[in-house]
């Protein structure tokens, strides 16, 4: 993953070094930067994995981050969950303003769609499928509709059950996680439903870490807010089954996870090791 990482890094430094000198375009940089790349690595390994070319995989890999990017921006905003910290830094309303936090987030997710249809991608029909299925998983039947669903449940009036949570985090945080680990099968045109479970498994078992490092974590550590859904009365895994029983449940998805990869006989065991550490993560 740290491999991974630093090939992103030098895409966005490379991508965005001839742009112009504005507080948007700063602000871009800002929020491409750092953070664990998970969903970029799953596009390269997932890639990796059915032998496509790492040029054609990198363009998705960074449209993936820059979405993802554009998720978080918004999501720390006054409007939404009002966090001052992101990973270790002033979020990029607090680092600049609102409208400028606005603007990046917007131009995050446009770029993310043009990358992932720029012709070093494949062939038309690939990047289509791509297109469509981004727009699929971040739009309203995929992220935003987790993210509303979680502001909804802000002033319900009774807390979430778990199958309800279970929905909203499929959305939330599973809809970019499926498409970034079914990227590489779509690029080289070949059955997606292996990685699906897979990423299914692996983004709810990441999400119920995120909830038990919200009671257990230091914010300096996990490099945001924390203990902000028990101080809001919100209903997390860690609310609903308890601390042991919310990390039980995240390796029983690891292992469902690591299941779904028996398909591929050799060189998946990058994609295992980072279903592991989504549990054994600090931040």
């Amino acid at each position: 993953m740290l491999t991974a990482g630093t090939t992103l890094q030098a895409g966005f430094d490379q991508l965005f070094a001839d742009w112009p000198d504005l507080p948007v375009v700063h602000g871009m940089r800002y929020a491409t930067r750092g953070g664990k790349r998970l969903r970029g690595f799953l596009v390269l390994e997932t890639a990796r994995l059915h032998g496509v070319d790492p040029g054609r995989a990198l363009w998705p890999a960074l449209a993936i981050e820059a979405i993802h990017a554009y998720s978080l921006v918004h999501d720390d905003m006054p409007c939404m969950d009002n966090d001052a910290l992101r990973r270790g830094q002033p979020t990029v309303h607090v680092q600049w303003d609102e409208g400028t936090a606005l603007l990046v987030g917007d131009a995050l997710q446009a770029l993310g769609f043009e990358w992932v249809a720029r012709t070093e991608v494949g062939p038309a029909e690939v990047r289509a499928d791509l297109a469509l299925s981004l727009a699929q998983a971040s739009g309203a039947r995929g992220m935003v509709l987790g993210q509303a669903l979680d502001i909804a449940a802000e002033s319900a009036q009774s807390p979430l059950s778990l199958p309800e949570i279970t929905a909203l985090q499929q959305g939330k945080t599973g809809a970019l996680f499926s498409w970034a680990a079914e990227a590489g099968a779509r690029l080289a045109q070949a059955d997606t439903a292996p990685l699906r479970a897979y990423a299914q498994a692996f983004g709810l078992a990441f999400q119920i870490t995120d909830d038990v490092l919200d009671v257990t974590g230091d914010a300096t550590r996990v490099g945001k807010a924390v203990g902000k859904d028990a101080a809001a009365g919100k209903a997390t895994f860690v609310s609903l089954l308890g601390l042991a029983g919310a990390r039980n449940r995240a390796q029983e998805l690891v292992e469902m996870a690591c299941d779904a990869l028996s398909v591929y006989p050799d060189g998946a065991e990058n994609l295992k090791q980072a279903a592991r550490f989504a549990i054994s993560r600090q931040s």
